[in-house]
Order: C-alpha cells, then structure tokens, then sequence
C-alpha cells in the first residue's frame, strides 16, 4: 500500500513524538546523573585522601625529605626502559647515581631507540660500575623492557622508572620499607611531580596530579584497592612479578595491567607519597590528547580481560574500583548522547526549557564550589612535597581552567579509548611511540 507525502509526514511525525516523550524523561535523568557523578564522586575522593593523611602523612611530614628508619637495606635493581630518550637519559641515570641508598644497581634496556640513547648509556657504564646496559635491537614494547630488565636484576626489590624522570635522593628507601613491614606487599606506586610548567596545559597539570591524581590514589589507598601504579615510578618485589607473569606485552599501559594482576592475585599495593619522581608531561592539545586516550584505551582493555576473575570471590575486594570504572565510561557515553540531544529539542516545541545551559544553576554553582574545595584540600596535602618548586599554592589559580580544558578532553579520550580497546585484537604487541615531553624550563 503506498502512502502520500502527507501521510508520510504525518507518520513520521507521530512516531517522532511518540520518541521525544519517551526520551524526555530518560534525558532529565542523565543529566541529573552527568552533574551529580562528579559531585558525588569528589567528596568520595577527598573524604578517602583526608582518611589517608591522616594515618600516613602528618606525623611524618617532619621527616619527609630525611631518610626512614629501616630494619634492613637490601639491594634494590632500578630498571629503566628507553625508547628515544637521548635528551633526557643522561639527566635520568646521573640523578639516580645521587640515591642515597647503600646497595643498588641501575638496568639500563634500550628498547630499540632510532636516536642516540644507546651510544649515551654505553658511555655512562663506562664510568659508572653500578650501570648495566641491556640493548634490544628492536622495538619490543616498554613491558618486554621492564621484563627483560627484571629477569636480569639481581635484586628481590626492582624500581621502575622512565626515560625521563628525576627520582628524588629519598624516593629508595621510602618504597623499601613498606616491602619489609608487609610481606603481602607486590608493589608500592612513587608520587610524580611535574617538572615542566612553563605553559597553561603544564600548570593545570601540576594541580591536577595532586588534585585528581594523588587524592584519588590516596582515597583508593584507605579503601583498599589502587587502580593503578604510577607508571613513571613504581617499585615492585620480583617474586610476586613471578607469581602473575610479570607485565603483558599486549596491553596498551602496561601498568594498569599489572596492577590488576597483583591484587587479583592478593598482592596489595601501597602509595608512597615521600617517593617523589620528577616527570616531563605533554605541554600541547595533540600529544596531551595522544596521551589521554592511550590511558583510556589502556583502563578499557583491562576492564574487558579480566571481567570474568571478578566473579571468584577471592576478588572481591576489586568489585567496587570496577564498578566505579564502568560508572566512569558510561559517564562519558552519556554525555556525548546527552550533547547529541540537545538540537532535537530545538525541534521540540513541547519544551520551553533553556537549551544554552546544560545544567541547572545552582548545581552548577554546587560543582564549581566542590572543584575549588577539593583542589584546595588536595593542594594542602600535597604542598609539603613540592619544597623544590616553592609550594604548589601559586598554581591554585591556573586551576579554574581544568574543568572547561581537561573534563571535555577526558570525555572524548575516554569515548575514543574504549572503542579502541573493543576493537583491538586480542595478542596484539604494544610497542613505543615518541610521546610529547613538553617544554622544558631551563
């Protein structure tokens, strides 16, 4: 039977309605979940980092740019995957010469580099006895390196770092002696500082890894289960690597990985924030993006592996941390639906709402209030670790800008990762890529 324009019209038109009537309701109940997620979430975070500072750090805050007092000192293996890092390994391994520790050795593996990283670190063994230099002729990926690396070392105690960072005197000792105190402990993840801040994208993330990064690992820490280790500085006992397989080599960020494959397993992780490491951070749109969506690709891709071992329930204890990171994602698919809906209201003359403000007013008030609380909390905390850049204080006001800059880049990192993860094949190597290192303040 066919059906004249207008029928057709009037069809369509119907049925468009009878979608809009369906869809208003839901809508209003995403978007009060877009607002009050965050909301809710950051009094999570910041009342689980005051839990943490006041347990851990006050009492030793004396005492943070001393030494501890340890039991036993046993030798330490520091292992250092490189990829093209000929401007900044010199800087790297020199510094870690400085560790003021009695017994440590440095593992130096050249993943490939097409620079001149090799021909560095062969002249710094050369001169240092405590450098062993281990050359991969081709790119192998940085968890084949860090397993390489680990195989190699001669200690139960291994210390990772990247190419580019600056590990403090202290950081050594500060991660040891959570491994004597606790023979369940697989890994204690360092506390990264930034080191370029010349540009706005460089200040907002100065208080974003003590704002986000360090509340939320300090939150995670008091309840229980970490997502993740710093990737740039973590410290591991080999024997519990042995027991999980040691990192994957088909996992976008090897350290969410094998995070998840210790605590799976029943090893704990811990969070030391006296072991500082000074870290280049992208400084641009591009390689932050770049960056932000590997991190996302790498958080999807562990969700999915490792969906099925959370139904033991030796696993329980990371019921909750999955569960917030699926709310997460979905967070962010919402958004994007909400944001694709809000021109089909331009159309819908039943709606006399606003359609230039996403968000009612006083919850955006409320959210506003709630970032500048939990930046100020988290920059007090975290204050007494940066003595060598003269506090973070003076970065409390770049931070205004981190909603506008960072929640639109995380929504999109997070959609595109995820889908990438979906789609990435099972097996596939994950190799180097030359990240964006920022500009560096001389």
């Amino acid at each position: 039977m066919s059906l004249s324009l207008q029928e057709l019209n009037s069809m369509l038109q119907t049925r468009w309605l009878d979608f809009v009537a369906v869809w208003e309701p839901f809508d209003a109940s995403v978007e009060g979940f877009i607002y009050y997620y965050p909301l809710f979430m950051a009094y999570i975070w910041m009342f689980g980092a005051i839990i943490f500072y006041f347990r851990y750090e006050w009492r030793e805050q004396s005492n943070a740019e001393h030494l501890p007092e340890l039991t036993a000192y046993p030798p330490v293996s520091i292992l250092i995957p490189c990829y093209n890092e000929g401007d900044n390994i010199r800087e790297t391994v020199e510094i870690l010469l400085q560790q003021n520790y009695p017994a440590f050795e440095i593992i130096a593996v050249n993943d490939g580099s097409k620079d001149n990283t090799l021909a560095i670190l062969q002249e710094l063994s050369e001169q240092h006895q405590q450098l062993r230099v281990v050359n991969l002729h081709t790119n192998q990926g940085k968890a084949m390196g860090l397993r390489t690396a680990a195989l190699l070392a001669n200690s139960e105690i291994l210390i990772c770092i990247d190419g580019d960072a600056l590990l403090a005197p202290e950081a050594t000792a500060w991660m040891v002696r959570h491994f004597l105190d606790n023979p369940r402990v697989g890994a204690v993840t360092g506390n990264p500082r930034i080191r370029n801040r010349s540009t706005l994208l460089g200040r907002i993330q100065v208080g974003e890894f003590s704002a986000i990064v360090g509340m939320i690992k300090r939150a995670q820490r008091s309840y229980g289960q970490v997502f993740t280790v710093s990737g740039v500085i973590a410290a591991f006992r080999k024997s519990a690597l042995h027991d999980v397989g040691y990192w994957s080599n088909d996992m976008v960020t090897e350290d969410i990985d094998i995070s998840w494959k210790l605590q799976l397993a029943g090893w704990s992780i811990y969070f030391e924030p006296n072991a500082l490491c000074w870290v280049l951070m992208p400084e641009t749109l591009q390689g932050l993006w770049k960056q932000r969506v590997r991190w996302a690709q790498g958080g999807t891709e562990v969700l999915l592996r490792y969906f099925r071992e959370l139904f033991r329930w030796s696993s329980r204890g990371m019921w909750l941390l999955y569960g917030e990171c699926l709310i997460s994602i979905a967070w962010a698919f919402l958004i994007l639906l909400h944001v694709l809906y809000a021109p089909v209201e331009l159309f819908n003359e039943s709606t006399n709402e606003s359609l230039h403000d996403l968000s009612p007013s006083w919850t955006s008030m409320l959210l506003s209030l709630t970032c500048l609380i939990q930046f100020g909390v988290s920059l007090f905390i975290d204050s007494h670790y940066e003595y060598r850049t003269g506090g973070v204080a003076r970065y409390y006001y770049w931070m205004v800008w981190y909603p506008l800059v960072y929640w639109l880049i995380n929504v999109g990192t997070t959609i595109v990762g995820s889908i990438r993860a979906i789609r990435k094949k099972r097996g596939q190597r994950a190799i180097w890529v030359t990240v964006d290192r920022g500009l560096r303040e001389k």
